[in-house]
Formats: C-alpha cells, structure tokens, sequence
C-alpha cells in the first residue's frame, strides 16, 4: 500500500519532483528513479487546455506510474471543472488531490474537500499569484494542504515570483499543525530556502531535479540537508 505522506505531522521538509519536467519517453523509470534518489511524493500536474493555455496529464498517466514507483502521488488539478475529475483520478490511485480555489469556491469547495476525503485522498486547495489569501476564507480548515502557486501556472521553468512569500509566512500561521503548505513553481536551491524560512513544508520542484545529473544531491539540498 502506498503511504499518503500529507497525513503525517510535519516533520522535515517534503521534496515532490514534478513529473511535468521529466523525459516523457521515460516517466516510469523517472519516478523510479527519483525515489531512488530520496523524493518524498511525485507531483503530478493536470491542465485542461482551458484553465491554463496547456493540456497535460491524465489518469492513464497515473495508474501507470503506480506501476513504476511507490511514491504517493500528488495531483494537482490545474482544471476548470475539479470535480468532474477527482473520482477517476483517485481510482487511478492519486494519493492527494489539489485544486484551485479560482475554479471552485465556497460552499461547493467544501463540498469537494469532502468528496475527496470519501474517495479516501487527502485534499488540497491551491490559489495563484494574483489570488489574495482572503479567497480560503471558510474553505482552508476542511483541507488537509494549502498549495502556493509561485509561477502563474501552465508551463514548466518559470521563474519564481517573490512577492508570494508573504502569503506562505501568512498562511502558515494560519494553519494548523496537522495541515500541509505546499510551494509550487521556479523551486531551487536558493529559493527553495527562502520558501521554507517562509514556513513551507512541501517543495514542488520540476526543472531543477529532473533536468540535473546530480539528483540525489540536489533533492538533499533543497531539503536543507546541507554537508556538515
């Protein structure tokens, strides 16, 4: 069975590479090999083509990686319409299940949070850059993990937008002890630091893990395992 890390307390940084910035005509043996090298989870981003100007991954994607790793997986859905795609995605065997405050709000996010739950994935509510925090209102104590976008989401190898650290430190705060923040977008070593002084705990990191040889090494120090 593979272990949903969100439901533990946080303890030392989660590092999820994104399967996004993999070799596609290699994604088993790149989520192998990832955790082989020490990743927490594997983030799997979703868009529909329509609530970003790209069109990615589907379930199919995930039930394969099943196959190729035991790292719990990650979904994000960078989708208009989440809830028409949380129960095939689950039965796929995601692990968590993060969508977009944008595209679901209120009462109907509530809603969601708690079909998830029952398709027996932990939940997360992501907001983009421009989204003000004052969006979660009502909606961030059923999730189990708040995600910060800090790339206007779509495409791989932005650069990380600094001014959304003054959400994280705000929302850690905010958040209670058993509930994840996760980071999303232009994640390296040097900003991975700055995310997690800020009070991150789950760093999505693409670009700079799969595009590098040293993948153990970088994994670790994005961590903040640093050589004594």
């Amino acid at each position: 069975m593979i272990d949903n890390v969100f439901i533990h307390p946080p303890h030392l940084p989660l590092i999820a590479p994104s399967i996004l910035a993999a070799d596609f005509c290699r994604l088993g043996s790149e989520a192998a090999d990832v955790q082989q090298k020490g990743a927490d989870l594997l983030h799997v981003d979703v868009m529909d083509g329509h609530f970003v100007p790209n069109l990615t991954l589907g379930p199919d994607i995930v039930q394969a990686l099943q196959r190729a790793s035991t790292l719990m997986q990650d979904v994000h859905l960078m989708v208009g319409n989440p809830e028409d795609f949380v129960e095939s995605f689950a039965k796929a065997g995601a692990g968590n299940l993060t969508f977009h405050i944008e595209a679901c709000n209120g009462s109907k996010a509530i809603d969601l949070i708690k079909r998830i739950h029952d398709l027996g994935c932990t939940a997360g509510i992501s907001l983009n850059p421009p989204t003000a925090v004052e969006s979660l209102n009502g909606v961030m104590k059923h999730a189990d993990m708040v995600l910060v976008m800090s790339v206007n989401p779509g495409f791989t190898g932005q650069a990380f937008m600094p001014e959304v650290l003054s959400k994280v430190r705000f929302l850690r705060h905010e958040l209670g002890p058993h509930q994840r923040l996760e980071i999303d977008g232009g994640i390296g070593i040097r900003t991975a630091h700055e995310a997690l002084e800020a009070g991150a705990d789950v760093l999505v990191a693409g670009a700079s893990i799969f595009r590098n040889p040293e993948r153990e090494q970088t994994i670790r120090l994005l961590r903040g395992d640093y050589p004594k």
